[in-house]
């Protein structure tokens, strides 16, 4: 309410994304506020416009359009104000070619960035300890592996074994450490993880956090030791997702949706 009280000056533009009929509708401010709760119970606050145009949502660029989509009611467009601007003047205003709209892939890089984000953010603050544990065992069985869960407290720096059998017995037998924390996971942890990893095995870290250069160098060495990051394991909850129970799904709220990809020049 500030900014349309007192920001919001006569001459102003002001551009109104409909969803009834998906028109961009650009106006100049005309008037001061004025409250008048008659015309419509619920929307007292006006200020008087002038109407200039009217434009189809594919007149824009996918940037402009995904700034204007803000869940704000009333914002400043900063980053594609002048593309509102032009769209309000130019009579020959024409929209954007897609394989021309450099920003199809800055948002798509966005959305995506965000949703990794979220991931982390969410298992990082309520999956702590052995909950992250079965977290990642569940992965694991999305994944066509049956596994086996140390008990809470002390496990001897084994918290899952993974295998492909019903018993158990047939190779490959995967060791599993899990760590909770969003710190770096150094050498040490990874060796002693190696060590607990018999000849016929095959060992896996897999943390929230980050690893370090020297364990990557160390593991790098091992062809039976595996080691997953925060973002490893945010790919791999993404591709297995939809094999996840409703109890995960209902941690890790996602839905599936298209966005714009760049579109590749033709040699």
């Amino acid at each position: 309410m500030f900014r349309f009280l007192l920001e919001l000056r006569v001459g102003d533009l002001v551009a109104y994304p409909s969803k009834r009929d998906r028109q961009i509708h650009i106006a100049r401010v005309a008037g001061e506020y004025t409250f008048r709760p008659e015309p419509e119970p619920g929307y007292p606050h006006h200020r008087p416009v002038r109407w200039l145009v009217s434009r189809p949502r594919t007149a824009f660029t996918q940037g402009a359009l995904y700034e204007i989509g803000s869940a704000m009611s009333f914002f400043q467009l900063k980053n594609y104000a002048e593309e509102f601007r032009m769209a309000s003047e130019k009579s020959d205003f024409q929209p954007v070619p897609p394989a021309e709209d450099e920003s199809v892939a800055l948002v798509a890089d966005e959305i995506e960035e965000s949703t990794r984000d979220f991931i982390l953010k969410r298992l990082a603050q309520e999956l702590k300890g052995h909950p992250f544990a079965e977290f990642v065992g569940h992965l694991l069985q999305a994944m066509g592996y049956r596994t086996r869960l140390s008990p809470e407290g002390p496990d001897g720096g084994i918290d899952i074994v993974a295998h492909r059998d019903e018993l158990g017995f047939e190779p490959p037998i995967v060791k599993v450490q899990v760590k909770s924390s969003e710190g770096s996971v150094g050498d040490p942890v990874v060796s002693a993880l190696y060590g607990k990893v018999g000849a016929n095995e095959f060992g896996l870290l897999v943390t929230l956090g980050t690893i370090t250069p020297q364990a990557r160098l160390f593991a790098r060495a091992k062809s039976n030791l595996r080691l997953i990051d925060g973002a490893e394991l945010v790919s791999l909850v993404l591709e297995h997702y939809e094999q996840f129970d409703s109890r995960y799904k209902g941690l890790l709220p996602l839905k599936r949706v298209f966005i714009p990809a760049p579109l590749e020049e033709e040699e």
